[in-house]
């Protein structure tokens, strides 16, 4: 999985699109020749902006390299983060937003990354929004609530329930382990996070 450089400035500004354009060609090319099944875009900062004119853009902007990406067979991804607490201004920041440009796009080779922690700080009910919205992901990070820490007992998301969602929703592809560790040995930590979200 590669990842745009910027976060605030992504493609709901026309103004980036160049420059994104020639970035997400050079992730793409080399997740093809590597076997990656995905690269990240981002959305970008409001500045202002209506969530409308954003997801023309955005729309716009995702166009431009959607040929090579289908060509490759690689999938572009979109994540959602929560402008509540770690990015203020950022613009997908509810799993709809996201959802309607999919649907806008129109190709299955751009979806959403599906940020557990930060959806879940946005919009709670994250099983249900997994479910109903399954065709439109095709990736997810996990992290603890509240902090960003492990996904143990400590915090309010419960994840073995959510990867047996994920699972029954049909998903084959990956969660990645994209919390912040703070108890114990980063390892230890991981090794925990991956027994707990084997189902």
């Amino acid at each position: 999985m590669i990842r745009c450089k910027s976060i605030k400035d992504g493609l709901n500004r026309k103004e980036n699109h160049d420059w994104i354009e020639k970035e997400l060609e050079t992730h793409i090319e080399f997740a093809a020749a590597e076997g990656l099944p995905n690269v990240i875009c981002m959305a970008g900062d409001r500045k202002k902006m209506s969530d409308d004119e954003g997801l023309e853009n955005c729309a716009v902007g995702l166009k431009r390299v959607l040929g090579l990406a289908e060509k490759k067979n690689v999938t572009i991804c979109m994540e959602g983060l929560n402008s509540k607490v770690d990015h203020k201004d950022y613009m997908y920041d509810y799993t709809k937003w996201g959802v309607a440009l999919c649907k806008k796009v129109g190709s299955p080779r751009f979806k959403l990354l599906y940020d557990i922690y930060h959806m879940q700080i946005m919009e709670g009910d994250v099983i249900r929004n997994i479910r109903e919205n399954k065709e439109y992901i095709t990736h997810f990070h996990t992290g603890g609530v509240p902090g960003r820490n492990e996904i143990d007992e400590t915090q309010e998301l419960y994840y073995p329930a959510i990867m047996r969602a994920i699972k029954a929703s049909g998903f084959t592809g990956f969660v990645a382990q994209e919390f912040v560790p703070a108890k114990k040995p980063p390892l230890d930590s991981l090794r925990a996070a991956v027994k707990l979200c084997s189902v």
